[in-house]
C-alpha cells in the first residue's frame, strides 16, 4: 500500500529533519544507522531491536492527512549528556521542555516537506511516554515501521521510529535537498 518510494521519501525527509533540526549547529556531527525496518507487504529486514530497553522514554508527534497517518517517535534518556547537548547553555529551562521544542521543530520539518505533495496534513501536540510502549506500534498494523540510531557529536544518542499507516494507496517521490531551510525563521527588513 506504500510504495518503495514512499518509504524511501519518508527515510529521506525524516534524516533531513533530524540533521538540520536536531543538532546544535548546521555543521554538527550526526551519525543516522538503521537498527529496524518492517514493512506490512515484506519480513523484517534487519533483526529485532528492542528499542524499549534502548532508552527509557518516548517522545511522540503525529502528522495526520487523509491518506495515512504517520507517528514521529523519539526514544531518548534524560542523562547529563543529552540534557547537556539539547539544553546547551540555556539551563533555564527543563530538559523537557527544550527538548519538546526541538523535537517539535524536527516534526514541523517533516510536516513542511510533506505539505509539497499531501495539501491538508495535521500536527498533534507531542507527548511523553514509557519506552515500554514501543512494541505496541505494531498493533496500529502499519504498513511502514522503521527505526534508526541517532549520535550526536560522538557521544549522545537518541533512537527514532517512523510509523506510517496508510488508509489509501501511497506514492510519492519527495526531492529532498540536505541544504538547511529558513522555515519558521523571523525575517528582519
Amino acid at each position: 500500500m506504500i510504495s518503495a518510494h514512499a518509504r524511501d521519501s519518508f527515510e529521506r525527509i525524516l534524516h533531513k529533519a533530524a540533521r538540520t533540526r536536531l543538532t546544535r549547529s548546521a555543521h554538527a556531527a550526526c551519525e543516522i544507522v538503521p537498527l529496524s525496518v518492517r514493512q506490512a507487504d515484506a519480513a523484517p529486514t534487519d533483526i529485532e531491536v528492542d528499542l524499549a530497553a534502548r532508552h527509557a522514554n518516548v517522545v511522540v508527534f503525529t502528522i495526520s492527512s487523509i491518506g495515512f497517518r504517520m507517528l514521529l517517535v523519539l526514544h531518548f534518556d534524560e542523562d547529563d549528556a543529552t540534557a547537556a547537548y539539547f539544553a546547551g547553555d540555556d539551563r533555564d529551562k527543563p530538559f523537557r521542555e527544550v527538548f519538546l521544542e526541538l523535537g517539535n521543530l524536527c516534526c514541523g520539518a517533516i510536516n513542511q516537506e510533506l505539505l509539497n505533495y499531501f495539501p491538508d496534513l495535521g500536527m498533534s501536540t507531542p507527548y511523553v511516554l514509557s519506552a515500554r510502549c514501543v512494541p505496541h506500534l505494531g498493533q496500529l498494523k502499519p504498513n511502514f515501521l522503521s527505526s534508526w540510531d541517532i549520535t550526536f557529536d560522538g557521544a549522545v544518542h537518541l533512537a527514532v521510529t517512523l510509523c506510517v499507516c496508510a488508509h489509501a494507496p501511497l506514492d510519492f517521490n519527495a526531492d529532498v535537498s540536505e541544504s538547511q531551510d529558513s522555515s519558521g525563521e523571523l525575517e528582519l527588513f
